[in-house]
């Protein structure tokens, strides 16, 4: 794309847009662009939901790709190119709900117990016990453990924003007793490399490994630590505005899906097969 490139990352970032969403949406445009071989700047919408039609259909990837590639686009056309959007033309890809898959208790234990490498074992830990996403993960530093308010700091995340989150009792000590035996210099899970954290594809992999020694069949990565952490608070009592502050969401709505997965929610009801066979 070229200078088109250039211009589009300028106003991305004039926009105070995170690293990680201009990357994202570069990579996209180029991709459009390839598919067609052609400048952006020649196309327009016929092109667009040829695109959008390609992805959904041939390629069949998920919603939320199409969703960044739709993001993206119309990012360059209004900002990029000052073109017009015509939202009733080309709409946005609508998608059914997906619930998140919930860890048990005992199924947590067992994923937790699973790795042989302690700092591996604290890692999934602190993940599930502040609800945080995993490139927050890579990017803790000692710093941020507040023992004093019993307090995780999360910085610019999603939206560059900061939070605070919960440091959990139970995770204190082990987080003291790791960080005696690595001594990491400046993020508190460091790679191969000292002085660089470990990548978010590494702790994927972590997460992985650690579900198939545990037998855990349901599907997830990562992210299904943080759905766990809302979903359990919600069930021990926690509102669903500290929930929402923990978790970094900047609408309620998004935090509300959770109360769709409580086992107090869906255990109100029986199925009509108990009362009927009781009588």
């Amino acid at each position: 794309m070229g200078q088109l490139c250039d211009k589009m990352r300028m106003e991305m970032q004039l926009r105070n847009f995170s690293p990680k969403t201009v990357e994202d949406y570069i990579r996209h445009m180029v991709w459009y662009t390839k598919h067609f071989d052609r400048s952006p700047a020649e196309l327009g919408e016929p092109e667009i939901k040829q695109y959008l039609h390609h992805l959904l259909v041939n390629r069949k990837v998920s919603w939320s790709y199409v969703n960044v590639s739709y993001s993206a686009l119309r990012f360059f056309y209004e900002k990029t190119l000052n073109r017009t959007w015509n939202v009733e033309k080309i709409p946005r890809p609508k998608t059914g709900t997906i619930l998140p898959e919930i860890l048990s208790d005992n199924e947590l234990i067992r994923l937790f117990d699973a790795p042989k490498n302690y700092k591996h074992r604290i890692i999934l830990m602190t993940a599930y016990s502040a609800g945080l996403r995993v490139s927050e993960v890579t990017r803790l530093k000692p710093v941020h453990i507040d023992s004093d308010r019993m307090l995780i700091r999360v910085e610019q995340s999603k939206g560059r924003k900061d939070r605070y989150t919960l440091l959990s009792a139970a995770l204190l000590p082990e987080l003291r007793t790791y960080y005696q035996q690595s001594r990491p210099r400046t993020y508190l899970f460091e790679g191969r490399t000292p002085g660089q954290p470990l990548t978010p594809d590494t702790i994927q992999s972590i997460f992985k490994k650690a579900k198939q020694i545990a037998g855990i069949r349901k599907k997830g990565s990562v992210h299904t630590l943080r759905h766990c952490f809302a979903t359990h608070l919600m069930e021990n009592g926690t509102d669903i505005f500290t929930i929402k502050k923990f978790l970094g969401h900047s609408s309620i709505q998004t935090t509300l899906r959770y109360i769709h997965v409580r086992r107090e929610h869906l255990r109100k009801a029986a199925s009509p097969l108990d009362s009927l066979l009781e009588r």
